[in-house]
């Protein structure tokens, strides 16, 4: 047998056998580091990246509810929203508490001229998002500004009759007989300060009292028209006959025509009811004068803003003219 140990067969020359060549190094810059390895609260398959979650949701919810707390509308207050509505309140003097506006507003010289009343007067200007206002407003359309107002303060009877006393023409005054539409409400005052009334007469029970939508749709006229509420509408209309008011109540069971009525020369009440239920019995037996408003017989009757809002163009063109001659 042959012997290779230390033989020349012995001496393996070059690379063992089955072994490789090392980088040594030499691709070391070809090669990219991950980098530090990322906190166990953003590797997105940790608990701790859930628990992480759960307490930002729960600050978001208490920033938010937080904010609403701020941005609470008490409820005996009232959200005035709408561009002229609020420009033609902060105008007047009407008293508010702060004025609302959205974040991305479009640039209107209404929005413009209620934000710089509300800076010269010191009120707080609060900045909120569209959505939030549309949940204090019930989504009204409130054009991205909205001003909160306290408790709308009513006249009284009294108050409206120094009011017409101040004037060099006869006093008007409009009564509403259980209109418990705010709208009508708003509309019947949006008419009374076209056509120079002197304030408008509520009863405090079935009746709509003040609140947003009225203050909406008078466009604002709120600011200029008083509004009196008293407990009895019968012993109000008495204390105005005695202060040399003559009562007229538009009904479709009349006396006479609208028309044919003395309008010009003496103070005057407008007497309007709701519509169908007309004027109550009590109401309609005070009343010095029943006067219909003459329709085309297709119609039954008329939506009770509508009928106050002739009677009192009939009035004002009627003293217009008078006036003139």
């Amino acid at each position: 047998m042959a012997n290779h140990f230390g033989g020349p067969g012995a001496v393996r020359k070059g690379r063992k056998k089955g072994s490789t060549i090392g980088s040594g190094g030499k691709t070391r810059g070809h090669r990219k580091s991950r980098g530090p390895t990322p906190k166990a609260e953003n590797r997105t398959y940790h608990p701790a990246y859930k628990r992480k979650k759960e307490l930002e949701e729960k600050a978001a919810k208490a920033k938010t509810a937080q904010l609403r707390k701020i941005l609470q509308i008490p409820k005996s207050h009232e959200l005035v929203v709408g561009r002229n509505p609020v420009l033609e309140a902060v105008e007047a003097g009407v008293n508010y508490l702060r004025l609302f506006l959205v974040h991305d507003f479009e640039n209107d010289e209404r929005i413009t001229r209620a934000a710089v009343h509300a800076t010269e007067q010191g009120i707080p200007i609060v900045e909120v998002s569209r959505r939030e206002l549309d949940r204090m407003s019930e989504q009204a359309v409130h054009q991205g500004i909205a001003i909160e107002v306290p408790p709308y303060k009513y006249a009284d009877v009294q108050e409206l009759v120094d009011i017409s006393a101040e004037k060099a023409r006869p006093g008007l005054i409009v009564a509403l007989d259980s209109v418990t539409d705010p709208h009508n409400l708003g509309a019947v005052i949006r008419s009374a300060a076209a056509f120079n009334a002197d304030g408008v007469l509520i009863p405090e029970r079935r009746s709509a009292g003040v609140n947003v939508a009225a203050w909406k749709v008078s466009a604002g006229a709120l600011a200029h028209v008083p509004v009196a509420r008293e407990t009895n509408l019968v012993r109000a209309l008495q204390y105005l006959q005695e202060a040399g008011y003559f009562v007229i109540g538009l009904t479709g069971e009349a006396d006479a025509m609208l028309r044919e009525v003395n309008l010009a020369d003496m103070p005057l009440v407008i007497v309007t009811g709701a519509e169908g239920k007309g004027l109550s019995r009590l109401v309609a037996e005070q009343c010095d004068v029943r006067a219909a408003i003459e329709i085309n017989s297709q119609v039954e009757s008329l939506n009770a803003a509508v009928a106050t809002g002739i009677a009192l163009y009939e009035i004002d063109g009627r003293r217009a003219g008078s006036t003139q001659s």
